[in-house]
C-alpha cells in the first residue's frame, strides 16, 4: 500500500519545512511519497526546500513540481495529483503538523471501510482550539442564516448544522464535509469525481469535492483519533484583500453551482446580498487590523 501526499507551496518556506518534517520524522509502516507543488513562489522558498530536503529528493520520497503562475490551490493539487501513484492520496496543507501516528491511524481507518469517499482528522489550531472547518455541514441557505444569526450559541442540536454540532469533537461520525487541509481518499474516488472545480482558486473546493463524493454516495468520515495542528497560514491577523475576495467569491461558486436551480429567486437574492455584505463587512474589519 502506498500513501501519495500533495502539499502545495506558495511563499511559506518555514511552515512547508516544518509539515515535511512532521512527515519524515516518524517511521511509518507503509510506503509513501511526498508531491510538493510550488505555485510560483516568489521568495526564493522552493530553492531552500531542494536544498534541505535533498537526500529525499534524490531517492524521489519527494518530488517537487514547479509552476510557472500561481494557479490557484484546487488546480495545483489537481497537478500533483496526476503525479501520485499511491493508492491513496492525501490532501495537506502546508501550514500543518502531524501529531503522532496521524497517518498510520488515519490509513487504518480507511482500509476498513470501502465506503469511505474522504476521511478527515481533528483539526486544532494554534491557539488550542478546534478548526471547524474540519467537521461542517453544506452551507446551504438555511444552515448559513443560522450561523449568521449565531443562533447555533443558543441551541447547538437544533441549530448547528454548519458546524455540525450533532458531533462532538471527539467523536467519530459521518459529517457533511471535511477540510481541505487535511482530507485522505482513495485515488480511484478522486479520479471518479472528476477531481477538485478549479473554478474554485481558493476556498470553496474540499466543500465542492464533499458533496460530489455524498452525491456518489460515499461516506465522508470525520476520525479524530487522529490529530494535526493547522497554523492557519502564519501569524498574520490581516489578510490580504484577494485572500478575502477569494473566500467570498466561493461562497457564491458554490451556491450557484449547487442551490441555484433548487432555491426561488427571492433565496437567491438575499444569498447574494448577504455574501456581499458579509464582504463589505469583512473588508472594513481587516482595514483596521
Amino acid at each position: 500500500m502506498k500513501l501519495s501526499i500533495i502539499i502545495v507551496n506558495y511563499n511559506t518556506y518555514n511552515l512547508t519545512k516544518q509539515t515535511i518534517d512532521s512527515i519524515i520524522g516518524e517511521h511509518h509502516d507503509f510506503n509513501y511519497e511526498i508531491i510538493l507543488v510550488d505555485n510560483a513562489s516568489s521568495d526564493g522558498s522552493i530553492n531552500k526546500l531542494q536544498d534541505e530536503f535533498r537526500n529525499i529528493v534524490i531517492t524521489q520520497k519527494l518530488r517537487i513540481i514547479m509552476n510557472k503562475d500561481n494557479l490557484g490551490f484546487a488546480k495545483a493539487n489537481n497537478i500533483g495529483i496526476k503525479f501520485a501513484s499511491g493508492k491513496y492520496i492525501l490532501l495537506l496543507n502546508s501550514d500543518t503538523v502531524l501529531k503522532e501516528n496521524c497517518l498510520e491511524k488515519c490509513i487504518g481507518k480507511i482500509e476498513k471501510d470501502r465506503n469511505i469517499g474522504a476521511l478527515g482528522c481533528k483539526v486544532i489550531l494554534a491557539n488550542g482550539e478546534l478548526d471547524h472547518a474540519c467537521k461542517r455541514g453544506f452551507p446551504t441557505p438555511k444552515a448559513s442564516l443560522y450561523y449568521f444569526l449565531k443562533l447555533h450559541e443558543k441551541n447547538p442540536s437544533k441549530y448547528g448544522q454548519y458546524n455540525a454540532l450533532h458531533l462532538r469533537e471527539d467523536d467519530i461520525g459521518e459529517v457533511d464535509c471535511l477540510t481541505g487541509a487535511f482530507m485522505l481518499m482513495p485515488k480511484l474516488i478522486f479520479d471518479k469525481v472528476g477531481g477538485l472545480d478549479e473554478d474554485f482558486f481558493m476556498y470553496g473546493e474540499d466543500i465542492d469535492l464533499c458533496y460530489k463524493l455524498k452525491e456518489l454516495g460515499y461516506k465522508i468520515l470525520y476520525y479524530p483519533e487522529a490529530q494535526i495542528i493547522h497554523y492557519k497560514g502564519g501569524s498574520s491577523k490581516k489578510k490580504r484583500f484577494k485572500v478575502i475576495y477569494d473566500f467570498h467569491q466561493a461562497m457564491w461558486i458554490f451556491y450557484k453551482k449547487h442551490y441555484y436551480e433548487k432555491y426561488n429567486f427571492a433565496v437567491t437574492f438575499l444569498v447574494f446580498i448577504g455574501i456581499g455584505l458579509k464582504y463589505l463587512v469583512q473588508i472594513i474589519k481587516n482595514a483596521f487590523k
